[in-house]
């Protein structure tokens, strides 16, 4: 009986396993840990480290009451504690410029595009981790551009018609929503790993920061417990309340399939990270309460100015920064005059080769000898690394040597 027990239970953790899996649509599925491919984001990095402000780390002081400009009776409703939070974006910029926000679609549709010609199990878990999260954060902007100047995200961030749950993208054939990527693709790759929240750009200030860098591979975990150390000793992660009640980000909440034993989990990945006096109010609360929202969006100011005040940037300035930052195929950059070659260049929908010239070698290898063996058998077997598990029965060409 016990035997048959045990069979039984090795069998239903199997078939578990296989179902969690299983959600990850094949092309998502597998890794090569001893890849030494890589994707290039260097287009993504050049905006962002131009149209990226850095506000540092949270000191965490509320911001002063906000005045009525003259001449006029009203003025903005801000949250105090965390107004002054959060890195911010060059929203009005982008919202204002054609050219800008092609340049960003471009981008959004080269990463897209990038599983179909090159399929991610060639590279790393980390190196797909990158990918994800740069092509998650890029879409975000792109959507928030079409809303702005909308300054409460709430409506376009939860709900029905959330950007987060409608099919906007198409990768490798599959569309996909950013829940898909975020809930589907990266919880399960990456085993529910809570960590994954802080590289997810939300566009309001109470979500995680957007760096001004795009994730790599070879940095990506750094990045992201550098995020998760910024959110939580920011007021807009964690604030006490009381001596038995702690607050924390309603981003936990919206989270929870990270942390299946909410308060236990949560409680230990915060302390982990928490500082200050923070950490042993944290240790001597008994409830934690997913309360702390800021829906506003983390432009530079243009949609929560006082009224009647102004708000002063030469746009086209900044415009021409990001260009001149931002690879041009082939390896050069777009100078800052040459605003018809970054036309050009956004519509093309390649802002620039990411791949290895060795890698797309060797998949065109891969492809010569998929056509060549379709062309003997009317059908094909091909491994991982692009060798076939059947010879042609006659007339073989000479099977090439693997690159690797």
């Amino acid at each position: 009986m016990r035997y048959f027990l045990t069979v039984v239970l090795f069998v239903f953790g199997c078939v578990s396993a296989y179902a969690a899996s299983s959600q990850v649509p094949e092309p998502f599925q597998g890794f090569d840990e001893n890849s030494k491919y890589t994707i290039n984001f260097d287009d993504l990095t050049g905006i962002l480290k131009v149209a990226v402000v850095n506000v540092g780390l949270s000191t965490r002081e509320k911001a002063p009451p906000s005045h009525a400009a003259t001449g006029t009776r009203m003025k903005t409703s801000v949250n105090r504690s965390t107004i002054n939070e959060g890195n911010r974006f060059y929203f009005e910029t982008f919202a204002q410029n054609e050219e800008g926000r092609q340049l960003l679609v471009a981008i959004q549709k080269s990463l897209e595009q990038v599983p179909s010609q090159a399929p991610l199990k060639y590279f790393t878990r980390d190196e797909q981790l990158a990918y994800w999260l740069n092509l998650y954060n890029v879409t975000v902007l792109n959507e928030i551009i079409k809303e702005y100047p909308q300054r409460n995200l709430k409506k376009l961030a939860v709900g029905r018609n959330s950007i987060f749950s409608k099919k906007i993208l198409n990768v490798a054939g599959i569309p996909l929503s950013l829940d898909d990527i975020e809930y589907t693709i990266l919880k399960n790759n990456y085993d529910s790993n809570p960590l994954i929240i802080y590289g997810l750009y939300q566009g309001y200030i109470g979500g995680p920061n957007i760096r001004k860098r795009a994730y790599t591979g070879g940095d990506v975990w750094r990045a992201l417990k550098n995020n998760a150390h910024e959110f939580i000793n920011s007021n807009r992660g964690t604030y006490p309340k009381n001596e038995k009640t702690f607050r924390v980000s309603s981003l936990y909440e919206r989270n929870k399939a990270f942390f299946p034993d909410f308060d236990d989990d949560l409680t230990g990945h915060l302390m982990t990270y928490i500082e200050g006096e923070e950490r042993s109010e944290l240790q001597a609360s008994k409830y934690i309460r997913a309360d702390i929202d800021d829906w506003t969006v983390t432009d530079l100011g243009g949609t929560y100015r006082d009224f009647g005040g102004a708000f002063a940037d030469n746009n086209a300035a900044l415009l021409d920064s990001v260009k001149s930052t931002v690879p041009a195929d082939g390896g050069g950059v777009i100078g800052a005059s040459a605003g018809a070659g970054s036309t050009v260049l956004a519509a093309s929908g390649k802002p620039l080769q990411r791949f290895d010239p060795e890698l797309m070698t060797h998949l065109n290898v891969i492809n010569e000898k998929r056509e060549y063996m379709n062309q003997q058998n009317a059908t094909v077997t091909v491994e991982e690394l692009g060798v076939a598990s059947e010879q042609p029965k006659t007339d073989a060409k000479p099977e090439d040597k693997d690159d690797n």
